[in-house]
């Protein structure tokens, strides 16, 4: 086969070129080659330190001890002149008479013991309604027979209640309603006293009070014959009709 050379191929055209970039290469490996330095490796030793090859001298030890506190301060006692003072002064004793009566006088008006009165102090005792033996007498149930008595008093009460009830406009308007617990007490002359109540508004209260404030005097109950306090509670429903 056989080789032709191009025409247009101009060898010598980068010859320049290709100089240039050699010398460049060689310039660089010079520069390398003296700028390279190597280094003698040496061992290194560590050496302890010993304080004794170097303390030669022995350190005393000097105690510090605080001086003593210095003596408190001498008081010195310095001696008063006392001068006593001779006064002689005449006294004269005032005699004070008393006012009193002297032991001697003789009271005149004496206090016989029938002249002093003694008034007795009633004692105000309290027997329950369920265990007394005498309940208060209704009037109206004199004549009744003692089993008969009881149930003419509860039923006394139950009549006066519808006899004076009157329900309160103002409750009427407020649409308040409800039961009333009455508690009072027959007290031992026959009268309605302490009269207390507990309901759902003071309104209601009020007129359940009145009704039972009202009841007329009674024979008091009686205990072994002795007039007492009975205590008595009654309920009062107050009801709205539709």
């Amino acid at each position: 086969m056989e080789v032709k050379k191009n025409p247009e191929v101009n060898v010598s055209r980068n010859s320049s070129l290709y100089f240039a970039i050699g010398l460049n290469l060689m310039l660089l490996s010079t520069y390398l080659i003296l700028e390279y330095k190597s280094y003698k490796k040496e061992d290194v030793i560590v050496e302890a330190l010993d304080l004794d090859d170097y303390i030669d001298e022995d350190i005393e030890i000097i105690n510090l001890s605080a001086p003593p506190p210095p003596p408190p301060p001498t008081l010195a006692v310095v001696p008063e002149d006392i001068k006593v003072i001779e006064d002689i002064v005449d006294i004269q004793e005032t005699i004070i008479e008393s006012s009193e009566m002297n032991q001697t006088d003789i009271i005149a008006e004496i206090v016989r013991v029938e002249d002093v009165e003694v008034e007795e102090v009633e004692e105000d005792i309290e027997v329950p309604f369920s265990v007394i033996e005498n309940i208060p007498v209704f009037p109206g149930c004199e004549n009744r027979a003692k089993a008969e008595q009881r149930k003419c008093f509860e039923n006394a009460i139950k009549a006066h209640v519808r006899k004076n009830f009157k329900y309160p406009d103002a409750a009427l308007e407020l649409g308040i309603y409800g039961k009333v617990y009455v508690l009072f007490i027959i007290d031992n002359t026959g009268y309605v006293a302490k009269v207390k109540s507990r309901g759902p508004d003071k309104i209601l209260e009020k007129e359940a009070e009145r009704i039972i404030s009202s009841l007329p005097k009674m024979i008091p109950g009686k205990q072994r014959g002795i007039a007492v306090s009975v205590p008595y509670s009654i309920p009062i429903s107050f009801v709205l009709n539709e």
